[in-house]
């Protein structure tokens, strides 16, 4: 909480100063349109085809004209034919008296596409091409000051020139059209500064770059403040046309774990007045590259953990709002990641300061999805990137295009206008000393960390499609990436489902198909299991052991920051099931450790202080929170593995009362309040009778990877117990135990051989009379084989849901496999089933996901058991959109039972009346 506070603090203070309003010899900005999403600016409109088409209207601005009613919808290279529609815009605005003998310009932030402006009948210039950039006109003079003027904008979804077409349109992301961006009028004394470009490095030296418009014989002084306005630093001033430098020793150097923000200030001035004032935020940092070693910060190797993120809301397309844009980047956080590229094109500039603001380093991106600008456009759109994003501290390195859409013809361009010389990649390419390939194979990661020594970090990795990719074999691929000689680390694609609220198809959410569902969250941001998983696994903070212990060993992954500053706490909780079958934690004990010192790199045992008696307890919790507050690590296990906590819940509270009869087709075993019948044909469990009615459990116990149907059916009585036994061949054995002191207990062995998707022993029952479940174990998420981080174990429960990921957004999913899984009751119409295995790790199956409408990929829907719930030994892996789990590393292979070794177990039930 502390650290969200001091981010919202620091935007609190911003919009305050802006609302103070600007001194004369500052910038002022007048906004034309509203500031983002949620504002209700409206201009005069028509849009030339398409819905709501060919008469004058109003429209939000900024908006994605699609999302407000018009037009038509499409996505990437899908366009059809009648959607090159024009927007036309009408705006009538006052210019002040006070702005005449001024340098006044209007600026768009953001305009798809091509955007021709008309101030009072009269072209402000030439026609703008380029969706994604900020671009302005000087309209001193046309405008009448102290009257009203007339803004008349026409904006083509579809570009002329064929070049921007290919490189902005033919896509894997949704078309809009539209000014979706804020439009403001910027006002400057005639003799003013246009813009400073600033190199700021981590042991205080800054340089600055003025670009001065109409005074080539003024001076420019230059001063750095903290953000609430302290000097801190000696004046320097030098030539308009210089680079002016100092140094600052007392500020802090700017990262990611630490991002402490100044202010530069710079001042034109001549014959002793002050002209014009502009400052920019940015950091002390310094960035280097190191050929066939890495990238550095600060003179620390730089690990990406980062992920590929678009400008996108559901129902509002590609404009977004500074909430919006301060979520992800928490969200980003959250995860532990410290990274985002910017796919696949520039954000909105809020995003840029919030990433200054929070610590995350960033990949800025000119467009050009696989197809490339023409070279002068390449080169005009190169530099807007560079001139408005240079200052920020988080962007770290530029990406000329993605996957081939790339104008070599600019690469060199971004120095030019970059004072820090930043890299420059081709994301996907073999390039400048960097490999980047999208989507390797782990082949291609082992074979690189063992031949190659071009830096390593593939810029788009472990696609996210549906629920597959994201953080599925990420820990093999981690470790693989780890060995390289020059490792960087990478890129997961991606942040979010791009779900599309369609306003012309009754507000039903659409991904496009398979093509867009490819993210860690759904389009509102709702988490899907690899949220947590990569949370866990990228955490700067890694308790190896998988036990709980009074004494663990902490590995610090940090770049900077001593395990000394993080806050570490932990709780005792106990375990019980009553007798209705719900389960209960409490709280015995919680406390605080304190961390030794332990430097990045580092493993240092902790000693919690745990009471005397913790391990007559039954779970471990341990909370790690960073500097900053926040939760980064969570820590859960069993203190118990020896199965005391399943004959505990096992054990019948008195003892009940057994008989048996049979009739020609089936045997039945009386205990206590409950009647089970066994199908002599099938030697199957055929139903349970309680005191309120039937559970139609049934269907079993069918062996999940074994076709071996049994040949008949014995039973007979046993001491105090009665035994029912289905007869089959060699390999495998059941029997059912009903005893007066435990509740009915299946024991089962088998034997496997060979690759197999699963092991495990399963039953039949309705899902339309199912309802949830509740259980002891990991949760609340599903796991796959190859993707078992991102629980924590306890009590967990959830209601019954058909999530199909990527698809429908109610999470956690309900149908699935549930890890280490200690007891579970099924809640039904008919009457609670609680389940008991004797023994820890196993994963109950509750259900078999549904596969997407669609999912037509090989990786994404692994093959399922034919029964309904059950208890696995083994678990399939999942793939990606484009790689099947085994291309994906050890974890993602197929099941092989280690030395034909029998499996065996015991399961105890209960059945609770409605």
């Amino acid at each position: 909480m502390r650290f969200l506070s001091s981010i919202l603090l620091i935007f609190t203070a911003l919009l305050a100063t802006a609302a103070r309003g600007a001194s004369p010899i500052e910038t002022s900005r007048h906004y034309l349109s509203g500031t983002d999403k949620d504002s209700d600016v409206r201009w005069d409109f028509m849009c030339t085809s398409g819905r709501n088409s060919g008469k004058w209207t109003k429209i939000k601005v900024p908006s994605c004209w699609e999302t407000q009613g018009f037009g038509t919808y499409y996505y990437g290279w899908e366009e059809p034919e009648n959607s090159t529609e024009t927007g036309h815009y009408r705006h009538r605005f006052r210019a002040a008296k006070e702005w005449r003998g001024k340098s006044v310009s209007i600026v768009f932030e953001g305009s798809m596409t091509d955007t021709e402006v008309r101030i009072n009948g009269k072209k402000a210039g030439a026609t703008h091409e380029g969706g994604f950039y900020r671009f302005s006109y000087d309209i001193s003079g046309l405008l009448d000051y102290g009257k009203t003027n007339t803004l008349e904008v026409s904006v083509k979804k579809c570009p002329a020139n064929p070049s921007v077409y290919r490189a902005e349109r033919q896509t894997d992301f949704w078309m809009f059209g539209g000014i979706y961006r804020p439009v403001y009028i910027e006002v400057k004394p005639t003799a003013h500064i246009e813009s400073i470009a600033v190199d700021a490095r981590a042991d205080g030296s800054l340089s600055v770059r003025p670009y001065v418009n109409g005074c080539d014989d003024g001076q420019v002084s230059v001063y750095v403040e903290s953000i609430d306005g302290k000097r801190i630093s000696d004046t320097a001033t030098g030539p308009t046309d210089s680079t002016i430098s100092l140094r600052v020793p007392s500020a802090s150097p700017w990262s990611q774990e630490n991002p402490t923000l100044y202010r530069v200030v710079a001042e034109l001035g001549k014959d002793g007045r002050t002209l014009h004032r502009v400052s920019e935020k940015t950091g002390f940092r310094t960035i280097e590259y190191r050929e066939s070693d890495g990238f550095y910060l600060n003179g620390e190797r730089i690990i990406f953990k980062g992920v590929n993120r678009h400008c996108f809301w559901p129902e509002s397309g590609r404009t977004l709002s500074r909430r919006i844009s301060l979520d992800d980047a928490l969200l980003i956080k959250e995860m532990n990641m410290n990274a985002v590229r910017m796919s696949h094109y520039p954000p909105d500039k809020e995003f840029l300061e919030i990433c200054d603001s929070v610590g995350l380093l960033v990949i800025d991106e000119l467009c050009g999805w696989q197809k490339k600008y023409d070279t002068p456009t390449a080169r005009r759109l190169a530099r807007a990137v560079v001139e408005r994003d240079r200052n920020h501290p988080s962007v770290i390195m530029w990406a000329n295009g993605n996957e081939g859409g790339w104008n070599t013809d600019a690469d060199a361009d971004y120095a030019v206008y970059d004072l820090q010389k930043r890299p420059v990649i081709h994301p996907w390419e073999r390039f400048n000393g960097t490999d980047t390939k999208h989507y390797p194979d782990y082949n291609y990661v082992v074979n690189s960390s063992i031949y190659d020594y071009d830096i390593y970090f593939p810029t788009e990795f472990m696609h996210g499609n549906f629920d597959g990719g994201a953080a599925a074999s990420l820990s093999d691929f981690w470790e693989a990436m780890m060995k390289h000689r020059a490792p960087a680390g990478g890129f997961l694609w991606a942040l979010l489902d791009e779900g599309l609220v369609r306003n012309d198809h009754h507000d039903s959410i659409d991904c496009r198909g398979s093509l867009a569902p490819d993210g860690i969250v759904g389009p509102y941001r709702e988490k899907e299991a690899s949220f947590y998983a990569i949370r866990d696994i990228w955490s700067p903070v890694k308790i190896a052991s998988r036990k709980a212990s009074d004494r663990l060993a902490v590995e610090n992954h940090f770049m900077f920051t001593d395990l000394a500053q993080c806050r570490f706490t932990y709780r005792l909780t106990d375990l019980s099931m009553r007798p209705d079958g719900h389960f209960e934690e409490k709280t015995a004990y919680e406390g605080t450790a304190a961390a030794p010192s332990t430097k990045p790199g580092e493993c240092r045992i902790i000693d919690l202080g745990l009471p005397s008696d913790w391990h007559k307890h039954d779970v471990l919790h341990l909370d790690v929170a960073g500097p900053d507050g926040r939760s980064i690590y969570t820590f859960s296990a069993p203190i118990d593995n020896a199965g005391h906590l399943q004959r505990r819940l096992g054990t019948a509270s008195h003892r009940q009362a057994i008989s048996l009869s049979e009739d020609s087709a089936h045997v039945y075993i009386r205990q206590g309040e409950c009647t089970y019948t066994f199908d002599k044909a099938t030697a199957m469990l055929a139903g349970v009778q309680t005191a309120n009615g039937t559970i139609s459990l049934c269907g079993g116990p069918a062996v999940a990877t074994s076709a071996n149907t049994p040949k008949g059916l014995n039973h007979y009585k046993s001491g105090d117990s009665y035994i029912v036994e289905p007869q089959f061949e060699e390999g495998q054995w059941l029997r059912w135990v009903f005893s007066p002191d435990e509740h009915p207990r299946l024991d089962y062995t088998f034997s496997v051989e060979g690759e197999t998707d699963y092991i495990g022993i399963g039953f039949d029952y309705p899902e339309e009379k199912i309802e949830g479940m509740e259980w002891i174990g990991r949760g609340p998420y599903r796991v796959w084989k190859n993707r078992m981080e991102g629980t924590g174990f306890g009590c967990h429960s959830k209601r019954y849901n058909n999530t199909v990921t990527g698809e429908s957004w109610d999470y956690p999913e309900f149908k699935g496999y549930h890890a280490d899984c200690r007891a579970v009751t099924v809640n039904t119409a008919e009457g609670d089933i609680s389940l008991i295995p004797s023994r820890p790790g196993l994963f109950f199956q509750m259900l078999n996901p549904q596969r997407a409408k669609a999912d037509n990929n090989a990786g994404t829907y692994p093959s399922a058991p034919g029964t309904s719930i059950g208890f696995m030994h083994a678990i399939p892996p999942i793939g990606t959109r484009f790689q099947k789990p085994e291309q994906l590393g050890p974890a993602g292979q197929k099941n092989m039972q280690l030395n034909w070794t029998p499996i065996s177990g015991s399961i105890h039930f209960i059945f609770h009346s409605k």
